[in-house]
């Protein structure tokens, strides 16, 4: 989302997807500014907290293009089949990545089934390379080929439609997208709660495959800290969630948070109307894993205001392997094609 105005089971052998490296993308082209790629600037302390460390981070695709496209605008990342990296612009495009360099590898354009833009902003890699992709202005979820073709359509709850149609806010809808352990059950969890619900109460809602496709299944509740939304979801092999929680304030910078949330005792709550902290409805629980403000900066810069430079719009993430017991896992920000906005990766190992 816009936000400056408002694994399936891991996959052996990919933990050099994490690894960035200090050279530039081969196939990337300069546009009118461009931030130098800081992905080998190490500091002595590397940890956010006891349970998350930061490697490296890069900026090496900032304000370049490719194919005649606009690099950035990073809403979601996955790791594809062959062992490279989606990344899904919420301006209608889904770029491969070399999972080393970072380079931009091809670029798909995307679009409803009028040829509309999308405002895409949830992405999952499903078995046979399908494209699950979510647009949060209706909201939706479509399956997409590897070329951009749409297969089919996923249905939605009526309340978590954007009104008049339904009970939710115009880009505050399914910003997160992740494939459950097996495959078998979908998760995307809205951004902001819907009216009815109190604030800070949002809903995450799964689908089940079934004889091929995917039906409406149950739904979970989840308190994001005040002010913030979530704009991501990861799931891990155990059924539990990295969830990242996000704001702005503007003058002042990003709040950015990573939780480990755990949904498989949390009430369904798709009969629940509203949501208002009632007895008897058992959010997901979380448990903060870091504030990436408390990171090392490791020589960042910002172009805007920020309590750590090392901030920015951060709405992406996938985890990318494992090594030494922990996840690694690879974030990115979305710089709204801001000049005062970075498109950043960073790399970090997660304890859980």
């Amino acid at each position: 989302m816009r936000l400056r105005t408002v694994l399936a089971t891991l996959t052996a052998g990919l933990a050099a997807a994490a690894t960035l490296t200090a050279a530039g993308p081969a196939n990337a082209h300069p546009a009118t500014s461009t931030a130098p790629d800081t992905a080998t600037n190490t500091a002595p302390s590397k940890a956010c907290s006891p349970a998350v460390s930061l490697d490296g981070f890069s900026d090496a695709l900032d304000k370049t293009t490719f194919d005649g496209a606009f690099v950035g605008n990073f809403s979601a990342l996955a790791l594809d089949r062959d062992g490279s990296l989606a990344a899904l612009s919420d301006r209608s495009s889904l770029f491969g990545l070399d999972a080393k360099t970072l380079a931009p590898k091809s670029v798909v354009p995307l679009a409803d089934e009028n040829g509309a833009a999308l405002d895409s902003e949830g992405l999952a890699i499903d078995g046979d390379g399908t494209r699950l992709i979510t647009s949060e202005t209706e909201p939706s979820i479509r399956r997409y080929s590897r070329d951009g073709k749409i297969l089919d359509r996923l249905p939605v709850p009526s309340s978590l439609l954007v009104a008049p149609a339904g009970r939710a806010t115009t880009n505050q809808t399914f910003e997160g997208l992740t494939l459950l352990p097996g495959g078998r059950t979908l998760l995307a969890s809205m951004e902001y709660a819907i009216s009815g619900d109190s604030a800070g109460i949002v809903r995450f809602q799964t689908w089940q495959r079934r004889h091929g496709r995917f039906a409406l299944s149950a739904q979970y509740a989840y308190r994001a800290d005040s002010g913030l939304g979530v704009p991501e979801v990861q799931a891990l092999p155990d059924g539990r969630l990295l969830v990242l929680e996000r704001g702005f304030t503007t003058g002042v910078g990003n709040t950015v948070r990573l939780y480990l949330a755990d949904p498989r005792h949390a009430t369904d709550t798709g009969g629940v109307a509203n949501l208002t902290g009632q007895d008897g409805v058992r959010l997901v629980r979380k448990t903060l894993l870091a504030d990436i403000v408390n990171c090392p900066s490791l020589g960042a810069t910002a172009k805007q205001p920020q309590p750590n430079p090392l901030l920015d719009n951060i709405e992406a993430m996938v985890i990318t392997g494992r090594a030494k017991g922990r996840l690694e896992v690879l974030l990115a920000s979305d710089d709204n094609q801001n000049a005062a906005q970075t498109t950043r990766f960073y790399r970090l190992r997660v304890r859980v």
